[in-house]
């Protein structure tokens, strides 16, 4: 059992001080977005007393990770944990499936091309998991086109009536990716005025009470206000939008269209950094490539229920092989079993946790913000005190 110390990432979007105070520390002027629990060479986390984590599991893969872990993903942690606290919307985006994503990033390494300019981080799928810890707020997945087409109506602008057409010809998936196409097109060719002004018309009738969505509407403004003439924004009135309380769970799966947009929450991903941006972001936008991804099926958000192992302890079981989360809330009065086997990270949300295993009866002790490293052959993993913590493990 090891302490592991997660690694920041300081993108723009990011809020200065959620996470700083999440770990006990002083915020700086300085935007921390994300801190990042496991062995991705991005940003590889660091163990307390051994250097990077994926430099210890590679010294003994088959005892840390378990030969069944090293069979399925090879010999390194096949998800990565995290946190996240946007004070700003994120990119509109969408993850590849594996196939892509291998045939992507080989297609780029043969290439040559520059890292920096990859749409492919790395060769593996991107399904994720996103745990609240505040209300969080989000856009995520295609709404039914016949609603979509029902707040189009009455923005009276060139591009919301092409956008309307292509819904009400074929409320189906292939209006969907008609109209979809033709925002994403339309928006990154320079023609800037025509979102603006879609943008601008949403402003207009919220202010004067003929919203059909004060809601959608007002995301629209805001997502106009931080990104001006960026297709994203008008994005929102295709997607669901989604608030997440305390302890509620959503899942992504790939070739989900989705934006984080504010709060602060827990992530647990497949462990990969394909990230495919389709507007709402500074970074590189691979329209091509986010179109090839999508899927245009429309559905409502994949809310995930825990399934609760004992009084205390809730499993959120996503639909994928890389991983599972199971959230623990202690009492201080009884010492308890957490659900779980292979290699696992265990992150204090709140309070004081001690963390025990059968090869290790002196454990460690975790307080907020901080995160242990528990190898396959520790056996089971007990927890006792008062307090919150999260568990990251492979099915």
């Amino acid at each position: 059992m090891r302490a592991l110390t997660g690694s920041p990432r300081d993108y723009a979007w990011g809020s200065p001080t959620v996470i700083p105070e999440f770990l006990g520390a002083s915020a700086t002027d300085r935007p921390v977005a994300e801190l990042w629990f496991g062995a991705h060479p991005s940003a590889p986390s660091v163990l307390a007393d051994d250097g990077e984590l994926r430099t210890h599991l590679a010294g003994d893969p088959s005892r840390i990770l378990g030969l069944d872990i090293v069979a399925r993903f090879g010999p390194t942690l096949p998800y990565l944990l995290k946190v996240i606290a946007p004070v700003r919307p994120l990119s509109l985006q969408v993850h590849p499936d594996l196939n892509q994503a291998q045939a992507g990033h080989a297609r780029e390494q043969a290439a040559g091309v520059d890292p920096l300019l990859r749409t492919y981080a790395d060769a593996n799928h991107k399904p994720e998991l996103v745990y609240a810890l505040t209300d969080f707020e989000a856009v995520s997945g295609f709404r039914a086109p016949r609603r979509a087409a029902e707040l189009l109506k009455g923005l009276d602008t060139p591009l919301a009536e092409v956008m309307r057409g292509h819904l009400q010809a074929s409320p189906t998936a292939s209006g969907v990716r008609e109209a979809f196409t033709h925002l994403l097109v339309h928006g990154s060719d320079g023609a800037t005025s025509a979102v603006e002004e879609t943008a601008a018309a949403c402003v207009a009738r919220l202010g004067d009470g003929r919203s059909p969505s004060e809601r959608t509407d007002t995301i629209v403004a805001n997502l106009s206000a931080a990104y001006p003439g960026d297709p994203g924004s008008v994005a929102a009135l295709l997607l669901n939008p989604v608030t997440l309380h305390p302890g509620e769970a959503m899942f992504v799966p790939a070739g989900g269209v989705h934006a984080y947009l504010s709060g602060f929450a827990v992530e647990l991903m497949a462990n990969s950094d394909n990230v495919l941006r389709a507007g709402l972001t500074p970074k590189r936008v691979d329209i091509p490539e986010v179109l090839a991804t999508i899927d245009w099926v429309a559905a409502p958000p994949i809310r995930i229920a825990p399934e609760m192992f004992d009084e205390c302890t809730g499993v959120y079981y996503a639909p994928v092989d890389d991983f599972e989360l199971s959230v623990a809330t202690l009492d201080g009065e009884h010492r308890r079993r957490i659900p779980g086997r292979g290699p696992r990270l265990l992150l204090c949300l709140d309070g004081e946790v001690a963390v025990t295993s059968d090869v290790d009866p002196a454990g460690l002790t975790v307080t907020r913000g901080q995160c242990v490293f528990v190898a396959a052959d520790e056996g089971a993993v007990r927890l006792s005190g008062t307090g919150r913590l999260a568990q990251a493990g492979v099915p």
